[in-house]
């Protein structure tokens, strides 16, 4: 959440003329609703079940794909992801990613958390995310990190 992930991921397929995907817009549209609905209406666990169906056809050559920050939790899921993408860690301080998304709505993992709890759930994904391929610094300007994505996915 907040590191840039869908702007950094559609700047490198544009320049790259590549397809880009990301994840939790397709779970909204075969759910016929909002991340933030599909975790009110079902739950956390019926929106992962939806990214779990939905990420297996994403993950083909050409294709730039944004994932949504808790999909790579679930070892099959990450274990596909590795096998099949290159993948890149933007990464981003706590402190950054909280200013950048603690106003914004429809983010239902950081909905009544205290910025506490929020910290503790990066922290908790954190180390998986250290297990990308790359590591590119998401707090400079998006143009600028996607430029050094599109170098490392072009290689």
């Amino acid at each position: 959440m907040g590191s840039g992930k869908t702007l950094v991921g559609a700047l490198v397929a544009q320049r790259g003329h590549a397809t880009f995907f990301d994840l939790d817009h397709l779970v909204e549209d075969k759910a016929g609703m909002s991340v933030a609905e599909i975790f009110a209406t079902h739950s956390e666990e019926a929106f992962r079940a939806f990214e779990k169906e939905t990420l297996p056809g994403l993950l083909r050559p050409g294709a730039v794909v944004a994932l949504g920050g808790g999909v790579v939790m679930d070892d099959d899921n990450w274990r596909l992801i590795s096998e099949k993408a290159i993948t890149v860690y933007l990464e981003v301080p706590f402190e950054t990613i909280w200013q950048r998304i603690h106003r914004l709505p429809g983010r239902p993992l950081i909905a009544n958390r205290t910025v506490s709890e929020v910290e503790a759930m990066f922290d908790r994904r954190r180390p998986r995310y250290e297990q990308a391929d790359h590591r590119v610094d998401g707090t400079r300007e998006a143009g600028v990190v996607a430029d050094e994505v599109l170098k490392l996915w072009s290689a």
